[in-house]
């Protein structure tokens, strides 16, 4: 099993904090990992995509051409990963930034309105968790509790923050768990 995930979007949504996240929850499971991070020279509002790979053998490059699974946050990103994705695979959309649906049908795509799911949640810096649970959800990529410990490493300095993000990352799994049940 292989999974290969590209992460895209603008400088400060957290697209490089959701991939590298991914990269240790799949480390926690057990699984050889890689993490490839990419931008532009600006920070917040430049662009930014990462690669992440997660698998049971091997990896015999962090580079992601094919990926198994894109998570999108703006138009751009989807314009310009969205057939990079294979026959099979998974394409989460920012529903809240982007209008267009895609136009493939031979892939599965969920539709998350990231932006006020974060809103709901109470901080709008919950996007990548949000992305984070619907790929998750979507791909089994690992198991929530690695994710638990993670959010718990990354953020358990910070009384409730590492509950806030993985309430964010619940509610992401459940919109796409949503979106399978229909």
């Amino acid at each position: 099993m292989m999974h290969e995930v590209t992460f895209a979007g603008f400088g400060g949504q957290g697209v490089l904090l959701a991939g590298r996240l991914l990269a240790y929850a799949g480390m926690l499971a057990g699984k050889e990992v890689s993490w490839f991070p990419a931008y532009g020279p600006e920070m917040r509002g430049g662009t930014a995509s990462c690669s992440t790979i997660i698998a049971d053998g091997e990896i015999g490059s962090p580079i992601v051409t094919k990926p198994t699974a894109l998570v999108v946050m703006n138009a751009p990103s989807l314009d310009k990963f969205e057939a990079a994705v294979r026959p099979g695979g998974v394409l989460i959309i920012n529903s809240s930034l982007i209008e267009r649906q895609s136009a493939r049908t031979d892939i599965q795509v969920y539709y998350v309105p990231m932006n006020e799911i974060a809103a709901e949640c109470g901080n709008i810096r919950f996007l990548n968790m949000i992305a984070l649970g619907a790929l998750a959800g979507a791909t089994q990529i690992v198991d929530k509790s690695f994710l638990q410990k993670v959010l718990e490493k990354q953020f358990g300095s910070k009384p409730g923050v590492a509950e806030a993000n993985m309430d964010a990352a619940t509610r992401g799994a459940q919109c796409v768990a949503e979106q399978s049940a229909n």
